[in-house]
């Protein structure tokens, strides 16, 4: 078995400085957003232990729940599929998309269907784009940095951040080739050029195609989470939605969704929760004028199976929110591109996890050598939101596990370097021969390093490369303990006792939260945090609401909105004597969307809104500026409250709104306004 490719893209990666620079603005950026995340967390500890522990009863359940989920989502109107493996996720997709086909047929004769999708890893996972291609399609990405990468022709280099490894002068010379903009390298200019590009594809696709971050067993629906718009636009405008979901992606209920999300995107991205939180149940319903009229998840295995039931089971945890690619000092070096198989193609998932699951879901053979790319210092580990022990896994793989014959024992390594270690393996069981050669390596190092406690190894061992290697000790560390020279302080370790201050409680924490933002707390508390996201926030008496909203409309020259038809203390008659005209049907060309609110989150400065007659979510989507109406009253504190409300649950989509739509897919930079609303404006009533 090869891992020459892998090497040799190591060796390129490394020797990459624009790449170096790329990926260490990314790792900075990513650890300091974390890190204040968490801190507005003082429970995540607790809140990781549950994650973990909720994790593990899924994957005992999985069958269970997997046919709970299929039973209420077929009951919802979503139609289920199961996949046991690409090849027939592929042709489900090709049968879903060929039964619903609207296109005029070329006089070829040959298909053409317009494919707009948002971020889906398991897309990447069974080479979805390549097959529609290839049978003369169209597949559009729409995450800004996914389009990018297709652009260039390339795979992800990241799970969260895919272009990651560009700078905005790539990108700005990709964009001056394929779309005939001129040249440019400020950041707003380049997202600006995709949003209008992608814009069309929205409106035009025929399918719209995306992930599930979770599956919710006891209601049927579909989470996806994202920031830019794009994954709205794709399940709400194209008149069929195919979801693709790992079958390990599920929760069994929306409180245990409520804790996901608290963890998800504070890991992924630094957010206390991404702009756009979308809760799919069912397709449109009746009196509906957006979401797609079909919708179709379709499950899939291929591999997963193999793994569950191996000793590999732990990484299904996986909830893909990228922090160990973050935390890791291999990928901070090295990037997702040099993740190779033994034939030199890219890995489906790359960093640490991608290490344990490109091997565990496509064989050994292929991606097994990966494995040896971590130092097993622990930072994944650190990192994960769920706990994973990544490092364990690791060692695991490269034991050969799961399905390695004896021969493949200590996967990817030199036909030496396991001479090596199986000779280790019989010093260290005995320990007269461990001590004996102990004391022979001190003395080779002596030699070979006079005066210095470093030596070099020799370059063809790999490490000698680029490290030094630490002398060995002339006197070992038993000989000293026994001669009682080792003085071990227990000041320097201590002994002070963890007290339930110090380890926080998260439900005495949530109590308090509830008791101190009483009154008008929350209202000062969902301000801030909208205010500190981007929004602009009217807060305003009942009687000033039509006037105040009136005469910002018309600054902005506008006189006509999509709206929702009935919005609480909102008088269309009354705009109307002010020459507002408010639309109830998707139109792309108006500039401002007016809705309501189902409740606002004042923890995390969130907006619920459920679809119904009347109420199309579009109005949060197409237009440049989003206006929307919060009551108090509508203030709740933490997000759970709003996910056990039951317009959540029986609504046909549910969208959490937090801020304008974003990106940092360009050098980490954040841009405001990608494929969602530019501006988000809230009136607060009072």
């Amino acid at each position: 078995m090869s891992n020459l490719a892998f090497r040799s893209h190591i060796r390129c990666a490394i020797a990459d400085e624009q790449l170096q620079a790329a990926l260490d603005a990314n790792a900075q950026r990513r650890a300091t957003g974390r890190a204040a995340a968490f801190a507005s967390l003082p429970d995540w500890p607790d809140r990781r232990k549950r994650a973990h522990a909720e994790r593990a009863e899924v994957m005992e359940h999985l069958q269970e729940l997997l046919a709970a989920f299929a039973k209420q989502a077929n009951k919802h109107g979503m139609r289920v599929h199961r996949a046991a493996d690409a090849a027939q996720a592929l042709r489900l997709v090709f049968e879903i998309a060929g039964a619903s086909q609207r296109h005029a047929t070329p006089a070829s004769g040959t298909p053409q269907l317009l494919f707009a999708k948002s971020k889906s890893m398991v897309s990447e996972e069974i080479e979805l784009n390549a097959a529609l291609e290839s049978s003369g399609h169209r597949v559009v990405e729409t995450d800004l940095g996914e389009y990018i990468v297709q652009l260039r022709g390339e795979k992800p280099a990241h799970i969260i951040t895919p272009a990651v490894h560009l700078q905005r002068r790539q990108v700005g010379e990709l964009f001056s080739e394929k779309l005939g903009l001129a040249y440019t390298d400020d950041i707003p200019t380049l997202t600006a050029a995709a949003r209008r590009v992608l814009r069309e594809v929205f409106l035009t696709a025929d399918v719209g195609i995306s992930g599930v971050n979770f599956g919710v067993a006891d209601t049927g629906g579909i989470c996806i989470v994202t920031n830019e718009g794009n994954g709205r636009m794709v399940t709400t405008l194209p008149r069929v939605h195919i979801a693709l979901m790992g079958m390990e992606r599920l929760v069994p209920t929306l409180e245990d969704l409520g804790l996901m999300l608290s963890l998800l995107p504070r890991s992924a991205t630094g957010q206390k929760l991404s702009v756009y939180t979308q809760l799919i149940h069912s397709p449109r319903r009746e009196g509906e004028v957006d979401g797609a009229v079909e919708r179709h998840v379709i499950i899939v295995d291929n591999g997963r199976s193999r793994m569950w039931d191996s000793v590999l089971r732990e990484a299904l945890y996986c909830i893909r929110c990228g922090a160990c690619l973050n935390a890791c000092p291999v990928f901070r070096e090295i990037g997702g591109h040099a993740y190779v198989g033994s034939d030199g193609e890219p890995a489906p998932y790359p960093g640490p996890i991608g290490s344990v699951v490109s091997p565990g879901l496509e064989g050994l053979p292929q991606f097994g050598h990966l494995a040896q790319a971590s130092s097993l210092c622990g930072a994944c580990k650190d990192a994960c939101p769920v706990d994973i022990d990544l490092p364990s896994l690791l060692t695991k793989v490269r034991a050969g596990a799961p399905d390695a014959s004896p021969a493949d024992r200590g996967i990817g390594l030199s036909a030496a370097t396991r001479i090596a270690i199986q000779a280790f393996t019989l010093i260290a069981g005995s320990p007269s021969l461990f001590r004996f050669m102990q004391g022979l390596a001190a003395l080779g190092a002596r030699a070979l390093a006079p005066g210095s406690d470093w030596m070099r190894l020799p370059a063809f061992t790999g490490w000698g490369q680029s490290r030094d290697l630490r002398r060995p000790a002339a006197r070992p560390f038993r000989d000293r303990w026994k001669a009682g020279t080792m003085v071990v302080g227990e000041a320097e370790h201590g002994n002070r006792q963890t007290t339930a201050a110090d380890r926080g409680n998260g439900e005495a924490l949530e109590e308090r939260g509830k008791k101190e933002e009483g009154g008008n707390a929350a209202v000062e508390r969902i301000a801030g945090e909208l205010e500190a996201l981007g929004a602009e926030v009217q807060r305003v008496q009942s009687q000033d609401l039509h006037a105040r909203l009136a005469s910002f409309l018309q600054g902005r020259a506008i006189d006509s909105v999509l709206a929702w038809e009935q919005i609480r203390g909102l008088d269309p008659a009354r705009l109307g004597e002010a020459g507002i005209r408010m639309v109830q049907r998707p139109d792309p060309s108006l500039k401002a969307g007016i809705t309501g609110c189902t409740c606002a989150v004042a923890e995390t400065g969130t907006l619920v809104l459920t679809s119904s007659a009347g109420q199309p979510l579009s109005a949060s989507l197409l237009p440049e500026v989003h206006i929307a109406i919060v009551h108090k009253s509508q203030i709740v504190h933490f997000l759970e409250e709003a996910l056990r409300l039951p317009q959540v649950r029986q609504a046909a989509a549910t969208v959490l709104i937090t801020g304008p739509s974003r990106t940092a897919d360009i050098e980490m930079t954040l841009t405001i306004g990608v494929h969602g609303p530019k501006e988000l404006v809230v009136y607060i009533v009072d």
